[in-house]
């Protein structure tokens, strides 16, 4: 083994370690930007990659990509959650929180975050789907804004560039209209690839356990 790639080999290990532990203020990445490590993606073959240091998600049919990566054994309860994105015109597309990998179809648990500028869907971005939905977009197409999801036991707090576009508390004995599964506990966090005419764009995905 030559000498550069003995001393990668070494280093790779603290690396990891390196890329899991939070900053000054507590955040962790949870995508490196170069590639799908700590993802899976389930659903439409070919939903997801990654492009000038963005997730592209473009559904071949519907898939969703769920963080599987090491970060809290992808096992989120209280945190708070952000990611840039970017839409282009007609895109739907979404952010899970604790959800679970489910191979195909709409997850059954977990709840999600609506990305949605200009799509038919009258649920627009920055609403909780189904649950407190949003009607006029807080943002448009083409430009990266950043979304910050925030869940504290039984409250979920949701904002588009700081602006709150919601704020729930569970109620006890809660049914999603939809999904029976669908009630705050904990899971992983997932993007979703909605059709093949939506491509929505997320980067920077950090999240910072809250106890």
């Amino acid at each position: 083994m030559k000498l550069n790639a003995l001393f990668a080999a070494l280093l790779l290990p603290f690396t990891l370690i390196a890329a899991d532990k939070p900053d000054k203020d507590g955040w962790i990445s949870l995508f490196d930007g170069k590639t799908l490590n700590g993802w899976k993606a389930a659903g439409g073959a070919g939903s997801f990659k990654v492009e000038d240091g963005a997730i592209v998600a473009n559904g071949q049919p519907v898939g969703h990509l769920f963080y599987d990566g090491e970060v809290k054994g992808h096992d989120f309860k209280n945190f708070e959650l952000m990611v840039d994105v970017k839409t282009t015109e007609g895109s739907n597309g979404g952010v899970y929180f604790h959800t679970k990998l489910q191979e195909s179809g709409w997850p059954e648990m977990g709840f999600e975050c609506q990305v949605n500028a200009t799509h038919k869907d009258w649920k627009k971005g920055g609403g909780l789907y189904s649950v407190v939905d949003v009607k006029e977009a807080p943002v448009g197409d083409g430009k990266w804004w950043t979304y910050h999801i925030i869940v504290k036991d039984n409250k979920v707090t949701l904002k588009i560039n700081e602006k709150t576009t919601v704020e729930w508390e569970q109620p006890e004995g809660y049914q999603h209209p939809q999904f029976k599964n669908r009630k705050l506990g904990s899971g992983t966090f997932a993007f979703q690839a909605h059709d093949p005419k939506s491509v929505v764009y997320y980067k920077n995905v950090k999240v910072k356990p809250l106890p």
